[in-house]
């Protein structure tokens, strides 16, 4: 075989090569958007949440059905960034008061099972509330997880909701788990009524790329490169934003009321080393708590009475 022959051969091999690679690349980006982003809510409707909560936190069950019988728990909705209807639980205070709570769930999980931290607002700590299900969670309309970052324009709407409910001279604590604490320090950075006075984050991600990676790491063991790229980039096209724009650190640069940060030391979904770029990045003021031995999400579960006492002094300093 010749020269000019074997060049073509080579050619040829490498084009087909780089076509089985694009088009892996592809078939990659969008298994991976649709596994992250597609919603599942699968054994999380309100019967199989209220049961997973009672299991876990017994003392929800009895306070639940008092809201209930009472008609203490109510429901209110809104159009949301994606022209989508929104739900969400509010409960008022046993006495009046201006203080009030607005609280973000976390990835794939519902208002219900958010009312955990409900009851440490509503019953211990005599808070108006508000638990949002986010675009797409729980009642919610939509279908693609949106990782906190259009959710942030919701919670903005939720926020003009709670003032609606409780009146003009509320003050406000945003407190959020999870994808819910990224939600709320994606919240922190934008332009907000003054009735926000503070937040509590609870081991929320320092951007979305960040979290993807590492998940890609460690579900496959793959590097961010190129399938994250190619993948953020179809997010783009399909959604409108990209991985790494959706940044709990860039917005919390831009926040000036006080925010507490809370991880567990154990936790490895959202790693623990997150917290503390996201803390130094924060400017006062601000706290940082880190719970020993606390999983993922776990810090209150494990710590009721500790996380209770931190909250409480932490959101008195701000809310009277």
């Amino acid at each position: 075989m010749n020269r000019r022959k074997v060049t073509k051969v080579v050619r040829y091999a490498l084009l087909t090569l780089l076509i089985i690679l694009l088009g892996g690349i592809t078939w990659g980006s969008f298994y991976m958007l649709n596994y992250s982003l597609t919603s599942n809510r699968n054994g999380k409707d309100k019967a199989e949440s209220y049961k997973y909560m009672y299991e876990n936190y017994p003392y929800l069950h009895p306070w639940v059905d008092s809201l209930k019988q009472a008609s203490a728990l109510k429901d209110t909705f809104i159009t949301g960034n994606e022209n989508t209807k929104l739900h969400a639980y509010y409960i008022a205070a046993n006495r009046p008061t201006k203080k009030t709570a607005v609280l973000v769930h976390g990835y794939t999980d519902n208002a219900i099972r958010m009312l955990m931290i409900g009851y440490l607002y509503n019953h211990e700590m005599n808070y108006n509330v508000i638990l949002p299900d986010l675009h797409a969670h729980g009642q919610s309309e939509g279908n693609t997880i949106q990782m906190g970052w259009k959710d942030r324009l919701d919670v903005i709407k939720w926020i003009n909701m709670a003032k609606a409910i409780y009146g003009d001279s509320i003050s406000i604590v945003v407190h959020g788990i999870s994808m819910g604490a990224a939600t709320t320090m994606m919240v922190s950075g934008e332009t907000l009524p003054a009735n926000v006075k503070c937040f509590v984050e609870d081991c929320g991600y320092t951007s979305v790329w960040d979290e993807f990676s590492q998940e890609l790491k460690k579900r496959f063991d793959l590097p961010a490169f190129p399938l994250l790229n190619s993948t953020s980039l179809l997010c783009k096209i399909k959604y409108g934003w990209t991985f790494k724009e959706a940044s709990s650190l860039d917005q919390i640069k831009k926040c000036h009321l006080p925010m507490f940060f809370i991880h567990g030391d154990a936790d490895k979904y959202v790693p623990t080393w997150m917290v503390y770029p996201l803390y130094e990045a924060k400017p006062a003021p601000k706290m940082l708590w880190i719970v020993p031995g606390a999983e993922h999400a776990k810090s209150y579960k494990q710590n009721p009475k500790m996380y209770l006492a931190k909250v409480k002094s932490f959101t008195d300093s701000y809310i009277n």
